[in-house]
């Protein structure tokens, strides 16, 4: 049973809509108003009703599922977070007495301010700071310098905080809303924007404190670490951070590596030699998140050009501390800038000892990859096409066509249906043949296009 048809089930198996406590008839009636506005809503609307008459037929069960599909609902992110929004309240002990909020902990994944919600991410960084400037400035381009010994213990390259980050109320699942001349927005609005409200600079102690609290807090451990790509500043890494944990519903703790890119699109070679004086320090960072942290459950994200860093780093860990490296529970490895053969034949087999299959999104559109293919005279990890790479346990997902932004290279956050395919990966563990994905057989292998 998917999981929207299960939410639908469990509800009225608790009451709902009419028996049902407020807190799940008010997360029922989210998911029917996430539904309605399909085209084929009435139908769907009629096949819940049909099972709140009779929540037992699993003929409705099964008519429900198919109507649900055959809309494509299943592909929409703002009805599968309704669902686990359901799903999660069904968990939870309905109170006795009427709730008193109090404050968030330390360990909340979010605080609700008014219209706008506010998302906590951790961060790691080898940028050179200056905390005196704004949070958005706080971490320039440049390589760090080193840092002073309240904050790390020593002369290392590595510094370590949190960032709060604002989501709008009617922010829409994959976007990253900024402000807008063409709308006639010419100051930030946390209410409109998603923006980076701060960036407190910790030293390492208190950092893995907090972290750890709050992956304790989560029901499985839970904690994902996203490595952004080339032409990418902290302020935009944080900003991503929040949007990708927000729409997927992370229950764990953010975390981002950030990397010194220079956020310009005319310094590619910079990046490319500041990702690989990078990778030793995101090699150690991993080590010690592993280690420190009691994470059971890690996620690990890349994109672009920070794959390159990120796959090192994780063959490097599985050869070094395999024991460690177990923790990490799904590589994801979104438009992977790096040479083709290079990946296959040195660093895909290094890949093999991970706990489950490698998942890696590509496409024949992504303009960044294009560019680099033309820079470098070899197609790239994420090409699709004609130079799809398919490796023993990679499961490589073709997202052409899945994207909207300009540059063709965000995919990963950008668009629904890429973000409710990892949804199902991470929520789920489905592996590809589980997921809403159709197979193509080749002469080389499968690999899987999400369903037209």
């Amino acid at each position: 049973m998917d999981l929207i048809t299960s939410a639908v089930v469990a509800a009225i198996g608790h009451g709902a809509p009419g028996h049902a406590p407020e807190v799940i008839a008010s997360h029922f009636q989210r998911l029917k108003q996430a539904i309605a506005k399909f085209d084929s809503a009435a139908t769907i609307l009629a096949a819940i009703a049909a099972l709140e008459a009779e929540p037992d037929d699993s003929q409705l069960q099964l008519a429900l599922s198919a109507a649900l599909s055959s809309a494509k609902v299943p592909d929409d992110m703002e009805t599968l977070f309704a669902a686990q929004g359901l799903l999660d309240a069904l968990q939870r002990p309905v109170p006795q007495l009427p709730e008193v909020q109090a404050a968030p902990s330390p360990a909340d994944k979010s605080a609700v301010v008014s219209n706008y919600a506010v998302v906590k991410v951790y961060f790691a960084t080898d940028r050179q700071r200056d905390v005196g400037k704004p949070p958005a400035q706080r971490f320039s381009g440049e390589r760090s310098k080193g840092v002073s010994s309240g904050n790390g213990g020593g002369d290392g390259p590595l510094s370590y905080g949190s960032c709060d980050i604002s989501i709008p109320r009617d922010h829409r699942m994959g976007q990253l809303e900024s402000p807008s001349l063409w709308r006639l927005e010419f100051r930030d609005d946390p209410a409109k924007h998603v923006l980076l409200l701060d960036a407190e600079v910790q030293d390492r102690e208190l950092f893995f404190a907090a972290l750890t609290a709050q992956i304790r807090a989560s029901a499985g451990k839970r904690a994902f670490v996203f490595v952004h790509g080339y032409h990418v500043s902290f302020e935009d890494a944080a900003r991503r951070t929040g949007q990708m944990a927000y729409d997927l519903g992370f229950d764990g703790a953010p975390v981002f590596y950030s990397w010194p890119s220079r956020g310009d699109l005319a310094a590619y070679t910079i990046d490319e030699n500041n990702i690989e004086w990078s990778t030793p320090h995101l090699t150690a960072f991993l080590a010690d998140f592993l280690a420190n942290t009691e994470a059971a459950q890690v996620y690990l994200v890349g994109h672009s050009m920070g794959n390159r860093g990120l796959a090192r780093a994780v063959a490097d860990l599985l050869a070094a501390q395999p024991q460690l490296a177990q923790k990490i529970t799904e590589i994801i490895l979104s438009a992977p800038d790096i040479d083709a053969a290079i990946f296959k034949h040195d660093i895909a087999p290094k890949l093999a000892g991970a706990r489950n299959p490698v998942t890696l999104y590509a496409s024949s559109q992504d303009l960044a990859l294009a560019a680099s293919k033309a820079v470098h005279g070899y197609p790239r990890a994420g090409d699709s096409g004609a130079g799809m790479l398919i490796v023993a346990g990679v499961e490589t997902i073709d997202a052409t066509g899945v994207d909207t932004s300009f540059m063709k290279h965000a995919y990963f956050a950008e668009k629904r249906s890429a973000l409710s395919d990892m949804f199902y990966l991470i929520r789920n563990h489905a592996r590809a043949d589980q997921r809403f994905l159709d197979p193509v057989d080749t002469v080389a292998g499968r690999y899987w296009t999400f369903k037209p």
